[in-house]
This record gives C-alpha cells, sequence and structure tokens, in this order.
C-alpha cells in the first residue's frame, strides 16, 4: 500500500461493521435469559439488576469468574461452538452455588482473531442456553477483535458471575461431622477440566480423529464426547438446600475429587470417598490407557464422572437423593465424613446407596 493511501481500521483487521452485525444477531439469544429484575435492554455500557429487597433479610454477593480452557480448541478444531457456551456458564455458575447462592447474572468476554458473526452468533447461543439452565440473566458483555494477537478461527471465552444469599445461609463447611455422608452428582463427560492432557492424548499421541468413534464400541464420534457440554448443578443445589441442610458443596473440577472436596472440610474431619461406587464414563479409562496416565493423576486432573458432591447429614441422605433424582441426576452416597485432618481418602469397596 502507498504511504499516501489513508489507513482504516479494518485495514488493520478490525471489522466494526460485522461487530455490529453481530450484536444485532445475539439479541434474541441474550433477551431470552432475561430475569423480571434486569432493567432496560442490550446496548448500555453496563448491565442493569434491581434487586427486590423483600426476598433477603442481610443479603451477601457471591462473585465468580473462568473460562472453558484448551475446550476452545476442540471446539475451533471441529468447527463446533453452540456448546461450549454452555461450558462457560456451568463453570462459574457451579462455583457460586458451593457457598448457597443463587444465580442472579452473567457476563461474557469474547476475543477473537477475526470477528465472524455466525461465529459470534453460536458461542452466545451456548452462553444463552447455559443462563436459562441455570435461571440467571445474561446481561453484558464483549466482544473483542485482536488481529496479530490471535490468528482468524481463534478465539478465548471467559465468564462472570454474580449471586445472592443471606448471610444465615451462606454454606461454608463449619458444620460438617464425622458420620456425614457424600452425595455424588454425575458427570457423564470430562466437563471443561483437563483437556490439555486430553488432547495431547487422544489427538497428539493416540492421533485419534474426531469424526471417529469416540472409544472402541462407541455410536458416537470423539468430537462430540468432547464438546459434550457440561451439566450444570446449581437450579439442583439450589433444590436441595431447600430440602434437606446442605452443610457442604464442593464442585469437581481442575484438580479431582481429592484437590476439590478438601476445600470445604473444616478442621477435624477428612473424607473417605469409595470408589466404585459410581460409574466411571468411558472417556476416563481411554485417556488413561492411550496415555499410561497414572492412577494418582487421573484422579488429580479429572472429575472422574463425579461433577458435585454435597455434604448432608445422614439423616437426610434418603431426601437428598431423592431431591437430586428427581431432578434428573444419578444421585449416590459415595463416601463419608470421619475424622481425621481435612485430607480426602479415596478407599477401595462397594459401598451402597438407599
Amino acid at each position: 500500500m502507498s504511504e499516501s493511501q489513508p489507513e482504516t481500521y479494518a485495514a488493520a483487521g478490525v471489522d466494526i461493521d460485522a461487530g455490529e452485525r453481530a450484536v444485532e444477531r445475539i439479541k434474541a439469544h441474550v433477551r431470552s435469559t432475561f430475569r423480571p429484575e434486569v432493567i432496560g435492554d442490550i446496548g448500555g455500557f453496563g448491565g442493569l439488576f434491581a434487586l427486590d429487597p423483600a426476598r433477603w433479610r442481610d443479603p451477601v454477593l457471591v462473585s465468580s469468574t473462568d473460562g472453558v480452557g484448551t475446550k476452545a480448541l476442540v471446539a475451533q478444531a471441529a468447527g463446533r461452538f453452540t456448546t461450549i457456551g454452555i461450558d462457560l456458564v456451568a463453570m462459574c455458575v457451579d462455583d457460586l452455588v458451593c457457598q448457597g447462592a443463587e444465580p442472579l447474572f452473567f457476563l461474557d468476554y469474547i476475543a477473537v482473531g477475526r470477528l465472524d458473526p455466525d461465529h459470534i452468533d453460536q458461542l452466545v447461543d451456548g452462553v444463552a442456553a447455559g443462563c436459562r439452565q441455570a435461571g440467571c440473566a445474561l446481561i453484558g458483555g464483549e466482544m473483542a477483535e485482536h488481529p496479530g494477537a490471535m490468528a482468524a478461527g481463534e478465539f478465548d471465552l471467559v465468564g462472570f458471575a454474580v449471586g445472592i444469599v443471606d448471610r444465615a445461609a451462606l454454606i461454608d463447611g463449619r458444620t460438617i461431622a464425622p458420620g456425614d455422608v457424600l452425595i455424588g452428582l454425575p458427570s457423564t463427560n470430562l466437563r471443561s477440566n483437563g483437556y490439555s492432557l486430553a488432547r495431547r492424548v487422544l489427538l497428539d499421541r493416540a492421533g485419534l480423529p474426531l469424526d471417529g468413534p469416540a472409544h472402541p464400541g462407541a455410536h458416537h464420534s470423539l468430537a462430540d464426547e468432547l464438546l459434550a457440554p457440561s451439566v450444570i448443578y446449581a437450579p439442583t443445589i439450589g433444590a436441595l438446600q431447600r430440602a434437606v441442610d446442605v452443610r457442604g458443596v464442593a464442585h469437581i473440577t481442575g484438580g479431582g475429587i481429592p484437590g476439590n472436596l478438601g476445600r470445604v472440610l473444616p478442621p477435624g474431619v477428612a473424607a473417605e470417598v469409595e470408589v466404585g461406587t459410581w460409574e466411571v464414563p468411558p472417556v476416563f479409562g481411554e485417556i488413561q490407557r492411550l496415555g499410561a496416565v497414572p492412577e494418582d493423576e487421573m484422579w488429580r486432573v479429572f472429575n472422574m464422572g463425579v461433577g458435585m458432591i454435597v455434604v448432608v447429614p445422614e439423616a437426610d441422605a434418603f431426601r437428598a437423593l431423592d431431591t437430586a433424582r428427581s431432578a434428573g441426576h444419578r444421585a449416590g452416597i459415595i463416601g463419608r465424613v470421619v475424622a481425621g485432618a481435612g485430607d480426602v481418602r479415596l478407599v477401595g469397596g462397594q459401598g451402597s446407596a438407599p
């Protein structure tokens, strides 16, 4: 280009017109998530949310932020973007509910190398679907085009969630005591954690094609397996709070069961998790087999088939299981709280669930 020719933002790689088209396309998705407390519409400089003071005696706001990690690279390779928005919401709101909070609203940040309105439409469609599942409003977000920093087709997702809980209803683990039971809510897939190891083993080391079977005998593809959306547990945890004495909740993400369950245990107790009391999805066995991944590494990295653990008194176990199962989860008792020093022990056995 001649030095005399004028420069434009578009020539530098940022397409303002494409951004405006993308905003128009996502408006219906965003509005589909609105709760009665949302004020105004899309296009303001900030999202507005009016709390009903009559609902809360001593309200505490709870916030969380997270992303989808390298699961985004699988979506990029497969050209499928409609499910990872659900993952984004799940990773944020399921952290909030561990402290007893009701998710209120959500914001997203989407960074791309080149802004494609269809791509953005698919991503926000998934975020909106996740918000509807969680019962929270998508009240704001940002789309950023980063030419030079990211290649065309590359993207990243970050989410931010805010919830609310009365101070008296905060779940902080302080009342957890020996004899309490651990209720496991199953996860049928990896959710959004451990994808750097999963990709290294399945795609790089084993060279498995995304359009091939997920595992021997599977009737779905590896792409289907790796892009299956995360379960959103928030509504079920809320139902459990209303039904039983929920003493602790652990969201099983990076760090696995030992790393996350230990975060909610108070001094003087430990947890014994009975391996074999739930079904471990085949994908975990395939990663371990094809990558020769040590057993303890598998438990440190992946959820191994349990997405959330809820601690309740033994007397509440039956009601907790009924509540979770009524919400569609094949919940079961997967262990107990014992006296100890805050450690989480994975023990063998064929424990039972009512």
